[in-house]
């Protein structure tokens, strides 16, 4: 795939820069249009590469697009799964250029879903094309592309329980995740999952003057900040009661599998602008995101934070805190766990709301399978080493009811790395990934066979 790869290089660019000008922005009500707009074009692509049918499908939230191509209903079927949903691009200020055009300087494609998941699902589109095109692809291939990944995919359950017969596959085909590094081809082998809420504490019916009741009204703000601070212990681990009771601990063999992927924690301290790392003791950094749970607060907020003065008591405050969980953890089961440990420790001078905002299961997938060996030897080819099997600590959610309602295995063969910042201003993602990945993913259909 190589030349073919030199030979359509600028088109590709071209092509993938089409759905990369689309902000195609999820969470916004005001980019309803958009996401048609880029279920559109991707129907469109996916015609031009060689599927024998394409098109969107509506469902309670933003479009699916759904394409296949039958070679012959006893070959193996992969289904690719990926979303065109993006991240909302604030702060602007920190951009170097628009989001939302694209451009390629200093070996890399930058632009909001260069690499999540736009450029990722796009190498799906071009390896499917280049197989087509040499007469060597020996699969069928289904393609499902949601609008929604990036806030939990509400809406593709339900679509996925309706359409299972139309998804039946032998396993399911995912570049939507990162590498250890440039030098380090790594695949995940799994994911943790999510438990997420808001909390609110309520005090005094409104704001008070700080001067004539300070001191002797509980301030919301404070009184959150403790019960937080509460939950995690010297030791790193969450203090919540029954929180690591269906945790799945792994082997002394298991972890030195995972073990064997480099790390400098130099490097990786000055990677992240941090002088010391924090979490649970006995555990190392890369095992403490990719098989240990953990608890975090991804905002706080609350009484008056504009610019100058203002001696204000605040009647209330608000977090939201996230649960990243390791399978055998439930989701529903540890967001109601956490949300009643929270109303039990708050004192009684205040009140206690805590309000679910979504979550999902972790999973695994068998390094020993047929699936992940080719994938292994397939990269192995393109980037000269062997990849280290890796747990991934993020989640994609809609994997793991996937796994649950079809029946199949998730592959997860993502070529990013952590410099492409995905989620955060200047988000990139490098070619020789983007063309890498490409290739890999060709031949992967060649060693799955």
């Amino acid at each position: 795939m190589k030349e073919y790869i030199e030979q359509n290089r600028e088109r590709f660019l071209e092509e993938l820069f089409s759905l990369l000008r689309i902000p195609s922005v999820s969470a916004k009500p005001e980019h309803k249009q958009d996401m048609y707009l880029c279920a559109e074009t991707l129907a469109h692509l996916l015609l031009e590469a060689g599927a024998d049918e394409a098109g969107i499908s509506d469902t309670a939230g933003h479009p699916v697009v759904f394409g296949q191509k039958i070679i012959d209903p006893k070959a193996r079927t992969v289904l690719v799964y990926g979303h065109y949903d993006v991240q909302p691009v604030e702060p602007l200020d920190k951009w170097a250029h628009d989001p939302f055009d694209p451009q390629v300087h200093d070996g890399a494609i930058w632009g909001r879903g260069a690499n999540d998941d736009k450029g990722q699902l796009f190498m799906h589109i071009k390896a499917f094309e280049y197989l087509v095109q040499s007469g060597k692809l020996t699969h069928n291939v289904k393609f499902l592309f949601e609008g929604e990944e990036e806030i939990s995919s509400p809406s593709l359950p339900a679509w996925i329980k309706a359409h299972k017969k139309l998804l039946k596959a032998d396993l399911c085909l995912v570049s939507d995740t990162t590498m250890l590094g440039e030098d380090v081809p790594s695949i995940n082998c799994g994911m943790r999952g999510l438990s997420y809420l808001e909390v609110k504490v309520t005090g005094p019916k409104k704001d008070l003057h700080s001067g004539h009741f300070g001191g002797t009204v509980a301030n919301p703000v404070q009184v959150l900040c403790e019960m937080i601070a509460s939950l995690i212990g010297e030791d790193g681990r969450v203090t919540v009661p029954g929180f690591y009771d269906e945790v799945v601990e792994l082997s002394r063999a298991d972890r030195k599998l995972l073990g064997r992927a480099p790390f400098d924690l130099k490097e990786y301290k000055e990677f992240l602008g941090v002088r010391e790392l924090r979490g649970e003791k006995g555990y190392t950094p890369l095992e403490r995101v990719g098989i240990r749970p953990c608890l975090d607060v991804c905002g706080i907020w609350g009484g008056y934070t504009g610019q100058g003065a203002k001696t204000v008591l605040p009647s209330e405050a608000h977090a939201k805190i996230s649960m990243r969980l390791v399978p055998g953890q439930r989701s529903e089961q540890i967001t109601k766990l956490v949300g009643r440990h929270l109303r039990r420790i708050a004192p009684k001078c205040v009140q206690v709301e805590v309000t679910p905002c979504g979550g999902c299961d972790g999973f695994t997938i068998p390094i020993s399978s047929e699936a992940y060996q080719a994938a292994a030897r397939a990269i192995a080819e393109v980037y000269g080493k062997e990849p280290v099997p890796a747990r991934g600590g993020g989640s994609i959610g809609i994997l793991g009811e996937m796994q649950k309602i079809l029946g199949i295995d998730p592959l997860l063969m993502g070529f990013g790395l952590e410099r492409d910042t995905i989620h955060s201003p200047n988000e990139s993602y490098l070619l020789r990934q983007f063309f890498g990945g490409m290739e890999s993913i060709a031949k992967f259909y060649e060693y799955w066979d």
